[in-house]
């Protein structure tokens, strides 16, 4: 893979998400209630573990949340971080500025991985899953959930779109079977259609004890 870039390399998208940030939950918060939950459900509820919300946006995961976890909260956005810190007053959360193609964190650091909308936002999603990997321990679980176009899926406007919607919110043309390479370490647990007609998926991963040759 070509170097990873920081969120500093990424100008344009980052003041995007900054005048954005205060009409994002309105857009969002409803809609996606529903699905974040059933994500989250994943995450164990009977032991304190380590969790990674790469790319936590306005925090809209927070309040969905097992209180016995440590959990580290990424965004590459200050503004977005700012309107999260309020839903986190009632976990232990570090708030993190950085990157999720490039995270600041040592290797097999987190017991759980959590990537809600995040995948198909950031330039590069294969190094979003891989940096993802990357810190996770083996046996520990990416918790994804996203927008993914279907393999051989034509959808002619999504992809017509891509160049200028990329730039200032997200990708509209990822197809997960392509990106999942990225990190072989990784196995599908379940796969399940959420919204939209199946575009967006709920997917469990769990890393591999031994990474795959």
């Amino acid at each position: 893979m070509k170097d990873k870039q920081d969120y500093r390399s990424n100008p344009l998208l980052r003041i995007s998400y900054s005048l954005i940030a205060p009409f994002y939950d309105l857009v969002i918060e409803r809609p996606m209630r529903a699905a974040r939950k059933q994500s989250l459900s994943a995450l164990t509820s009977y032991k304190a573990e380590k969790v990674l919300l790469s790319g936590l946006g306005t925090g809209l995961d927070l309040p969905l949340l097992p209180a016995l976890h440590h959990y580290t909260a990424l965004d590459f956005n200050a503004g977005m971080l700012a309107r999260a810190r309020s839903r986190g007053a009632n976990l232990q959360v570090n708030w993190v500025l950085g990157d999720s193609m490039a995270l600041p964190f040592p290797d097999a650091h987190f017991d759980h991985v959590v990537l809600h909308l995040i995948t198909a936002v950031v330039p590069e999603p294969r190094y979003c899953l891989a940096e993802a990997a990357r810190v996770l321990k083996p046996g520990g679980s990416v918790i994804l959930l996203d927008k993914f176009l279907h393999p051989q899926q034509t959808a002619p406007l999504r992809r017509l779109l891509t160049p200028l919607s990329r730039r200032i919110a997200t990708r509209m043309d990822v197809v997960f079977e392509e990106v999942l390479p990225a990190a072989p370490e990784l196995e599908i647990v379940s796969d399940v259609p959420v919204l939209a007609g199946g575009w967006f998926r709920s997917i469990l991963l769990r890393k591999n004890q031994e990474r795959r040759q």
